[in-house]
């Protein structure tokens, strides 16, 4: 099922790299902390497939409001993912909690699981990169977001962080 979502993903952005390769940077990194972490089978699924499908909710913000701010990203990605998921064969509680996720994954406060945990920190890794953000708020991001160890390491190292 992951590798026909991640096939549907390419596809859904299609002739835009720039979000293919975010998705695809956010999946190895939250695969890679799920799997250093230790989850289960089905939490790996789960949080695997959310980070697949996190951002898709940025074409019909573009499309609605002309803007892909992360308020707009989450309101308008939780139906597509939903609808994504069930075409590829997800059960309904795991589409409900990938929608959840895609819904929620600008929001730091209230993080509800492990899966949402992880998703939020490998998009992270990825904007900490991919936006140039400074040190300063690299730093500040690691202190106050991550709590997984593969999480933290990850970004320790990657940046030099303390």
């Amino acid at each position: 099922m992951l590798n026909t979502l991640y096939e549907k993903m390419i596809d859904y952005e299609a002739e835009c790299p720039k979000r293919i390769q975010h998705l695809v940077k956010v999946h190895s990194f939250a695969r890679h902390i799920g799997i250093m972490e230790g989850l289960d089978e089905h939490t790996q699924l789960v949080t695997e497939a959310a980070a697949l499908v996190h951002d898709i909710g940025i074409k019909p913000a573009l499309e609605k409001y002309g803007s892909d701010a992360g308020p707009l990203q989450e309101k308008e990605g939780i139906d597509p993912a939903r609808e994504f998921l069930l075409e590829t064969g997800f059960d309904k509680n795991d589409a409900e909690r990938v929608a959840y996720l895609v819904g929620h994954h600008h929001t730091f406060s209230g993080i509800d699981g492990i899966d949402y945990q992880i998703l939020v920190e490998a998009d992270f890794l990825v904007n900490f990169y991919e936006n140039e953000m400074s040190d300063s708020q690299k730093t500040e991001c690691l202190h106050r977001i991550f709590k997984t160890a593969a999480g933290k390491r990850i970004a320790q190292v990657m940046f030099g962080l303390d």
